[in-house]
């Protein structure tokens, strides 16, 4: 099977499909939250990752179908005064795992990332994901702390309410 990974290209519209279709799938899976995206953000998410310059996603094509997607975006580690690459969502279709897509996805990242001189790459991972944390540990990703007093980073979040437009 033959494999190749390309950057989206947000304006070709067979792309954006795939790109959206995979997330979908991904946000349909246990780890994903279990339901489907709702159609809102089905139908925005590309035009909004357009506005975006420092996001960007990839696809993993197998013999010309689509079948992993990572979406990623340039941030900045203020302890090392250089960028850093964070993978936001690592989505490989069940019909397509076991077959080392994500390392090479994740390979992929880490090449973009040296292009730019990026310190590192950070993800997060649900904690009762073990296949995705065994893969990134094989990978070479581990979890982030400073110090053994501070203990292991933990991601948290606050959701926002966003006016309407």
């Amino acid at each position: 099977m033959a494999t190749e990974i390309r950057v989206v290209d947000y304006a070709d519209a067979s792309e954006a499909s795939q790109l959206v279709g995979l997330l979908n799938h991904y946000a349909c899976d246990p780890m994903g939250g279990g339901q489907a995206l709702p159609q809102s953000v089905q139908d925005s998410l590309v035009d909004e990752l357009r506005k975006r310059p420092s996001f960007k996603s990839a696809i993993a094509w197998v013999d010309e179908e689509a079948a992993a997607l990572v979406n990623f975006a340039e941030g900045f580690s203020t302890f090392a005064a250089k960028p850093l690459i964070n993978v936001h969502d690592l989505v490989v279709h069940a019909d397509f795992r076991g077959q080392g897509l994500s390392h090479k996805l994740l390979e992929f990242v880490r090449q973009e990332a040296a292009k730019v001189g990026c310190c590192k790459l950070t993800l997060e991972v649900l904690s009762e994901n073990e296949i995705a944390r065994s893969s990134y540990r094989k990978f070479g990703f581990k979890p982030y702390q400073l110090s053994d007093e501070g203990g292991a980073a933990q991601f948290w979040q606050m959701k926002l309410s966003v006016p309407k437009q």
